[in-house]
């Protein structure tokens, strides 16, 4: 069985293979997340403490946390969950996934190192093991707790920025900052505050005049109506008289 282990504290792993089934025995039948003495791999990693994350079968089918079962099952599963990736809103598919446990048919498991021990480990956990940060944060709080800045200092300048040659030219990349507050963000946020009260304001103009002229019809009609009655209860006054 090949073990995968990482080191979050360097950015590094390693994959070792396991082959001595004495040992494996220490790691059978316990669940993703279960912490297991490094001693029972082996002395090289005797004081280490290992957490399970995860895993892979032979045939290639992922572990998923929550499954209590040491083979493969199928499930129906939403968006949102592990093992499966949503192409539309509101879709499920029924997916095979291995279960939680341990067991001797895991071709890969995954551990992360959660206490280091007294000895280094060789490509994981030396000194010059060290695998440097790539990128660095893009949102605007998360740079200023990294260089412990104030509101008042600029973000702009404290960027984490990366090198590299292209084309036989040196380019610079920076990441955009985000949630970044500027005094056009302020202002354009004071425009839509504005235009907002504007619209409320208009809306209740318009709904005033609009009663204000549908008072006025009714009024009217009121008028013609009273004038056509007073009209026919003269004609028949006429009519009667003639008579």
């Amino acid at each position: 069985m090949k073990i995968n282990i990482s080191y979050p504290a360097t950015g590094c792993q390693k994959c070792v293979t396991i082959d001595d089934e004495r040992k494996l025995r220490a790691v059978y039948d316990l669940r993703i997340a279960s912490e297991i003495d490094g001693g029972a791999l082996g002395d090289e990693y005797a004081g280490y403490v290992f957490r399970i994350s995860g895993g892979n079968d032979k045939q290639g089918f992922a572990m998923k946390q929550g499954i209590l079962t040491n083979n493969r099952v199928r499930l129906l599963l939403l968006g949102g969950a592990s093992c499966y990736r949503q192409r539309k809103a509101g879709e499920r598919k029924r997916k095979s996934v291995r279960g939680c446990i341990v067991g001797p048919d895991l071709s890969v498991l995954n551990l992360v190192v959660v206490k280091k021990g007294e000895a280094d480990i060789e490509g994981l956990t030396g000194a010059d093991d060290m695998v440097p940060r790539r990128l660095g944060p893009k949102r605007a709080s998360k740079i200023r707790k990294l260089f412990n800045l104030d509101k008042e200092d600029d973000v702009r300048k404290c960027v984490v920025k990366r090198t590299f040659e292209k084309k036989g030219k040196q380019v610079t990349k920076s990441p955009k900052i985000q949630r970044l507050v500027t005094p056009l963000t302020v202002q354009r946020k004071r425009a839509r505050k504005a235009a907002l009260k504007a619209s409320i304001v208009k809306a209740k103009e318009a709904a005033g005049e609009y009663a204000k002229l549908k008072a006025q019809r009714v009024k009217e009609q009121k008028e013609a109506r009273r004038s056509a009655i007073s009209k026919r209860r003269s004609s028949r006054k006429s009519s009667t008289k003639k008579e």
